[in-house]
């Protein structure tokens, strides 16, 4: 499957070894993750000379072609959300993950979307197996 990660990157970075857990995790599972960037270190780097405007003309290009969005959305971040809202507007299965005990908005908790799940998880072990058993189940 194509995949989109989405991921806090003006937010904080705090979580960035969970994004690159995640992303590896996905890979080693036969995943083409599209902004695998994003879980690197250097990613203010390597999207730094990009004007906002190609920025949002790839991303939203990615979305559209992608097959499922795993959001680890522990970091408050309103490109997430709209990442998130963009995506279950195009039908696609939405995945999100945060740290248990960390407060994420209700516009995120309440969605009773088809085809959206929010998982908390108390470990990355938790949680690299709440993203395979997601990817296991049938998409619509």
């Amino acid at each position: 499957m194509d995949l989109y990660f989405s991921c806090s990157l003006t937010g904080g970075r705090q979580d960035q070894p969970v994004y690159a857990a995640l992303v590896t995790h996905l890979q080693a599972l036969g995943h083409r993750v599209l902004t695998e960037h994003l879980a690197s270190e250097a990613v203010a780097a390597a999207d730094g000379g990009l004007a906002p405007e190609a920025v949002f003309e790839r991303d939203t290009a990615w979305l559209r072609g992608c097959d499922a969005v795993i959001a680890e959305v522990s970091t408050p971040s309103h490109g997430v959300g709209f990442e998130i809202a963009y995506a279950l507007e195009r039908g696609k299965p939405v995945l999100c993950l945060a740290r248990e005990g960390v407060r994420v908005s209700k516009m995120l908790t309440g969605i009773r979307h088809s085809g959206f799940s929010f998982q908390p998880y108390t470990t990355l072990e938790e949680a690299l197996a709440q993203a395979g058993a997601f990817l296991a189940e049938p998409k619509p």
